[in-house]
């Protein structure tokens, strides 16, 4: 039984991002393994989201820690109008299981995502810290520099 058709369980909201003028719209990203599996800490799955974020070029990645069994970005619009974040999303997704290199392990992703809209500078920082500090949190290392997989700009 799907999480979908389970009693009581709705899917998060997806809120359209309010878009200002002259404000850069930035939107922070969680998408975990399908069961949580432990599929995303190796070098090339990482260098493969890489390239998809890349070329789904509507929407510019900034910082992204990857995780064991899930992923935080956040993200900014490329283009304007902006491509509506789900189908950004929905793209990058995707072309990372067609070129997953590991066939045996699909399903790869959950079905839905989390998802929020930045509103200010403290907001950012918030996050960010919470991303650069989610390997401690797991267990993984000592201190957030010893985790080989946070980057962006």
């Amino acid at each position: 039984m799907n999480s979908a058709s389970q009693p009581g369980r709705r899917y998060l909201p997806h809120l359209a991002p309010l878009e200002i003028a002259n404000q850069t719209t930035i939107l922070f990203l969680t998408r975990s393994v399908e069961k949580r599996r432990p599929l995303l800490a190796r070098d090339e799955v990482v260098a493969l989201l890489l390239d998809c974020w890349t070329q789904a070029d509507q929407r510019r990645v900034g910082r992204w820690v990857v995780m064991p069994d899930h992923l935080h970005l956040f993200c900014a619009p490329a283009t304007w109008p902006a491509t509506p974040f789900r189908s950004w999303a929905r793209f990058w997704r995707s072309q990372a299981t067609r070129r997953w290199p590991h066939p045996e392990e699909k399903p790869i992703w959950q079905r839905d995502f989390f998802d929020r809209q930045l509103r200010s500078g403290e907001s950012y920082h918030q996050k960010w810290l919470y991303l650069w500090e989610n390997p401690i949190k797991a267990g993984l290392v000592r201190g957030p520099e010893d985790w080989p997989l946070p980057g962006g700009t």
